[in-house]
């Protein structure tokens, strides 16, 4: 890193750069919630099933949060483990109204918590328990426990109750991993403004 990258630094005007995966089943939101989180002149107006995954970018006040947004489909969710290594936070979106599939999306969870890239690092994971604003949705402490999250004990974790539509609970979310993402992974990668 040269001088002007070590003043930049220390007078505040690098963001740290955080490389953050967005996982799910498919139609739980991750899309939806990555889009809201951009700034308005740059939320996307349709939003269409994600194949493989897309890459998208927004900043918070103090991190740049580069997204990789990974397709939830049955056929793609292989491709995850591909992007285990270099992610620093994890966002799990799980739709809360689809109680039939919360079974398959808590198997995905424990794939993701028992693969080697991911198991022996402390990487911050936020839930969000998303589509609370359907009549068939469940609390998000009942997708916590429906997922047994209360067993993950060596990573920090947090549940937010989201509607991704109404952009209701992201920012909690966000300001959670700003927090942690940098507590968790002090190496994260400097970017400027």
């Amino acid at each position: 890193m040269g001088l002007l990258d070590r003043l930049s630094g220390l007078l505040g005007l690098r963001k740290k750069e955080v490389h953050v995966l967005c996982l799910g089943l498919d139609n739980s939101g991750k899309t939806t919630i990555i889009n809201k989180l951009k700034p308005s002149n740059a939320q996307s107006q349709d939003i269409v099933p994600t194949i493989g995954f897309s890459i998208e970018k927004f900043k918070s006040s103090s991190l740049s949060f580069t997204v990789f947004d990974m397709s939830g489909q049955g056929r793609y969710r292989n491709l995850w483990e591909h992007y285990y290594k270099d992610g620093q936070a994890i966002i799990f979106v799980i739709d809360s109204s689809d109680k039939l599939r919360m079974v398959v999306a808590k198997e995905e969870l424990d794939t993701l918590l028992n693969h080697p890239d991911i198991k022996h690092r402390r990487i911050p994971i936020l839930f969000f328990a998303n589509k609370m604003d359907l009549r068939d949705s469940v609390t998000s402490v009942k997708v916590s426990q429906l997922l047994c999250l209360e067993n993950i004990k060596d990573k920090p974790w947090h549940i937010c109750a989201s509607d991704a539509i109404k952009g209701e609970g992201l920012q909690e979310g966000v300001d959670w991993l700003q927090e942690k993402a940098v507590q968790s992974d002090p190496s994260c990668e400097d970017v400027k403004r």
